[in-house]
């Protein structure tokens, strides 16, 4: 009999998460029925918007998230023992499945890359920088892309296929050494937004001309002051707020009005679960493509430890994390 641990949400966040919110919890898993796999998570994935999508759990409920995880054992034709899958099976050790929501790896991964990057690089974050730039914004070579939280898993992938397409980059992030980062990544200007006397100014300074892309990781005041130096018909990917998401008292103004009509800006909001199938595919493929070339690098945040779930989600939540954060289980 396998035995599954598992983190639970023992109470709603009040504010920014705390130990008290999570439980950790046991339960013995049945004998498999045919068309069923057993799964044992090898890597798993805290992510910001877990603390948003978590309004939608109960209290007791299994904390939400994707994990890459192999096949144990299996009554499953499709997925073998050995299969290493991809699927939404969230904070929990072991998992019984019918195959449905089960993801397999490209056929063409490379040895060379780690597992983990399918959850990060070469898999929901990548993908989420891929669709939001190139759709959404629909960047152009030549033009002027802005990104904050640049160097967490999302905004570090931005910058990096922006600069594939010819574009000037300017990132920000909140601490010296993750600027450093970004400009080892290729970043024309990085900044530390949380040590620069005016973020107005530093905008201006980095592209006086203004921007015609913005890829917004953050919210709130930061991202009013960006869309006052968006260009005349500038585009805005609206990927998350992170900066809104513990606050307990009233949430910032929205953009200035003013901005927005008179500089004919275009904002969009989006999910990366929007893009399925071949085009899915096909930008998975890319992002591989590119971190085998070395056309993008990247970075992982690894705790060992599946007790280290909380702990790790809460530390990139206060941006403890350069590039993507995940348990080793």
């Amino acid at each position: 009999m396998v035995r599954a641990k598992s983190w639970t949400l023992k109470k709603h966040f009040e504010g920014f998460p705390t130990d008290s919110n999570f439980e950790l919890k046991t339960t013995e898993l049945p004998p498999l029925n045919n068309g069923e796999v057993l799964l044992e998570a090898l890597f798993l994935s805290v992510d910001p918007y877990m603390r948003i999508a978590s309004k939608r759990l109960k209290e007791g409920d299994k904390m939400m998230g994707e994990q890459v995880a192999r096949v144990v054992e299996s009554k499953n034709p499709a997925f073998p023992t050995g299969t290493v899958v991809v699927a939404l099976l969230g904070w929990t050790s072991h998992s019984i499945s019918d195959g449905n929501g089960l993801k397999k790896l490209p056929a063409e991964w490379p040895d060379k890359l780690p597992l983990s990057l399918a959850l990060g690089t070469v898999g929901m974050p990548g993908l989420t920088a891929y669709f939001g730039l190139l759709d959404i914004c629909g960047v152009k070579g030549g033009e002027t892309v802005m990104v904050n939280a640049a160097a967490g898993a999302v905004g570090s992938v931005v910058g990096q296929i922006a600069k594939l397409k010819g574009c000037k980059v300017v990132g920000a992030a909140g601490s010296d050494e993750k600027v450093n980062y970004l400009k080892k990544l290729g970043f024309d200007v990085a900044f530390n937004y949380k040590t620069v006397k005016s973020l107005e100014e530093a905008l201006r300074t980095a592209s006086p001309d203004g921007y015609d892309c913005y890829f917004d990781n953050v919210g709130g005041e930061f991202s009013n002051t960006v869309i006052a130096q968006m260009k005349t018909f500038g585009r805005i990917a609206i990927c998350g707020a992170i900066s809104q998401y513990n606050l307990t008292g009233p949430r910032s103004q929205g953009p200035p009005p003013e901005a927005v009509i008179y500089q004919q800006l275009r904002m969009e909001g989006f999910l990366v679960t929007r893009w399925q199938g071949d085009v899915r595919q096909k930008a998975l493929i890319d992002l591989m493509n590119w971190v085998s070339e070395g056309k993008i690098q990247y970075h992982e945040y690894i705790h060992e430890g599946f007790e280290k779930m909380p702990a790790t989600f809460m530390g990139m939540l206060k941006g403890e994390n350069l590039g993507k954060a995940i348990v080793k289980a």
